[in-house]
């Protein structure tokens, strides 16, 4: 009769990975490759990298893992040696996590740890950087700092797992450069995506009050789970932290500064019965990120008050206000000509697309191609920005979002 090994005691995923590679990886390359230069950290994806992971992460995916980074001609000269090496030389457990991993099949991408007799199936990835990055992100930040398109394309998680994580050993520099030249959106652009998400506000906030008004308190409260999600997303944007998934939103929101003033209200929001709750609480959100917006000072201060709606009798923000603030300093013309439409996970959240680079990267170059402002000769390039976060695709024209709850560019719902 056999008896299961008790379950190792859990600690976090990336104190897990130093150990790894202080007390397994760095003396075995320091034997074997003593003169080759490289990068050692625990970046990409997994729930360790942005600090979230507890005992329930240990089912898939998680473990005694690492990257190790070469530059392009020595990965392809040492990489599979390094790696074969690892797979003989490698401790069969760290603090009793197994080191070797099993796959379900083998064309699974999960994988699961396992004890093993034999050389190990490692999770310590050798590659070189510019590759690896390329494939996570679309683009080589090794090469040249990001363009305009790089940062719009990007998936936030993206992003957030390559700046996230720890890095253990860096010889050739290369890699703290890269993390210290994405770890925030340059400024223009950092501008632009708040505008975006303000805009995207806009164009729903009354949205609750006319759900409930017609009787459709499920569909109001699906309206208000939206709301606070983008306020959420907001809040993120000006507290200079990447957003990532959804399964974590909630968990990065909590380590805000403001999460602890503003989790009640959107709590309530959420969780309200009826809609004069549902809106005293929504406007509670509102005026808390308005006057953190108008904090900034990235913009003019706006009147953070919530207000009738037209002459309907529902109370919001009319959030293009602080869209319209931001966009007006814009001074970057491939910015100030583009619609208030955001980087990729501001207009879409399918993880089949946000995962595609080549259609979003697309996507995004329609976008650009498109840019230079429409100038009406008798407009200032001011009145074409003023026009664009009201929603107006060219100066003069009426707005065709966030104006009324019925009217989306193209024709008008009832």
């Amino acid at each position: 009769m056999t008896t299961e090994a008790p379950t190792p005691e859990f600690l976090p995923g990336l104190e897990l990975s130093r150990i790894l590679y202080e007390q397994a990886v760095r003396p075995i390359l320091a034997e074997e490759y003593p003169r080759l230069p490289y990068a050692a950290a625990r970046l990409g994806p997994g729930s360790e990298v942005l600090g979230f992971d507890t005992a329930r992460s240990t089912d898939h995916d998680w473990g005694p893992r690492l990257e190790v980074f070469l530059a392009p001609e020595a990965a392809a000269e040492h990489g599979a040696g390094v790696s074969r090496l690892l797979a003989e030389r490698l401790p069969k457990q760290v603090r009793g996590w197994p080191t070797h991993f099993r796959r379900p099949d083998p064309g699974s991408p999960v994988a699961h740890m396992e004890p093993t007799e034999g050389p190990v199936d490692h999770r310590v990835t050798v590659t070189d950087l510019g590759g690896w990055l390329t494939a996570r992100l679309g683009f080589d930040p090794v090469r040249a700092e990001p363009a305009t398109r790089d940062w719009l394309a990007t998936p936030q998680q993206n992003l957030a797992e390559v700046t996230a994580g720890a890095v253990f050993h860096d010889g050739p520099g290369s890699l703290t450069a890269v993390r210290r030249r994405l770890a925030w959106y340059p400024d223009q652009v950092w501008r632009y995506l708040l505008a975006c998400q303000w805009q995207r506000i806009s164009q729903e906030e009354a949205f609750a009050g006319r759900c409930a008004e017609v009787g459709d308190d499920l569909g109001a409260a699906l309206v208000t789970g939206r709301l606070a999600r983008d306020l959420m997303r907001l809040c993120l944007l000006l507290g200079r932290r990447y957003a990532p998934y959804g399964k974590w939103l909630g968990s990065a929101f909590a380590r805000l500064p403001v999460a602890g003033a503003l989790t009640p209200s959107l709590r309530g929001a959420v969780t309200a019965a009826r809609h004069p709750e549902r809106e005293r609480h929504l406007c509670d959100a509102y005026e808390t990120v308005a006057a953190l917006q108008n904090r900034s000072g990235l913009a003019e201060p706006v009147d953070p008050a919530c207000r009738p709606y037209h002459g309907r009798p529902f109370r919001v923000l009319h959030a293009e206000r602080f869209a319209h603030a931001l966009a007006t300093t814009l001074t970057d013309p491939a910015l100030r000509g583009l619609p208030l439409t955001g980087s990729v996970d501001q207009w879409a959240d399918s993880t089949d697309v946000l995962g595609r680079r080549e259609p979003v990267r697309a996507a995004v170059d329609a976008l650009l191609r498109r840019s230079a402002p429409v100038r009406d000769p008798r407009s200032s390039g001011e009145d074409v920005v003023a026009d664009q976060a009201r929603g107006a695709d060219h100066p003069g024209r009426p707005a065709q979002v966030g104006q009324d709850d019925g009217q989306v560019a193209g024709g008008e719902r009832q």
